[in-house]
């Protein structure tokens, strides 16, 4: 057993993120484990630009509620204890409503994310579903 040192958190890049994000290094697994796994905060209205993972990607809501969407998707209104999984290589995004702060846990495998051009304001304002009113 290992109790791991954590790094800093860090502000993430504006060329990956919209507003105001911060995301701190839970794991990043070494050879062979591929785990990766970030606790990301999120300020109100600011959200990844869209992008992929080639091995996918799990989202568990903590905090706030999470806008994210597939491309061509209706955007989800996630809420804490929420959990969406995005399959590998499916364009997606998620951030915070425009209104409060949102912290998920994010899960994936291996660096293999394929950054895409910014979420423009007009599609982050799109119509909503909420998880809230799924069955």
């Amino acid at each position: 057993m290992e109790i791991l040192k954590q790094p800093p958190t860090v502000k993430l890049p504006e060329q990956w993120f919209t507003g105001d994000a911060w995301a701190d290094v839970l794991y990043r697994g070494e050879e062979p484990s591929r785990t990766r796994a970030n606790m990301v905060r999120f300020a109100p209205g600011a959200r990844t630009a869209w992008h992929s993972h080639g091995l996918g990607q799990t989202l568990y809501i903590v905090e706030g509620v999470a806008l994210i969407q597939s491309r061509g998707g209706e955007i989800i209104q996630a809420h804490p204890g929420d959990v969406v999984w995005t399959p590998p290589g499916e364009e997606h995004w998620h951030g915070a409503a425009p209104d409060q702060f949102m912290i998920h846990l994010a899960l994936w495998e291996t660096d293999d994310v394929d950054w895409l051009e910014h979420v423009t304001d007009a599609e982050y304002a799109g119509p909503r579903v909420s998880t809230r009113s799924r069955p």
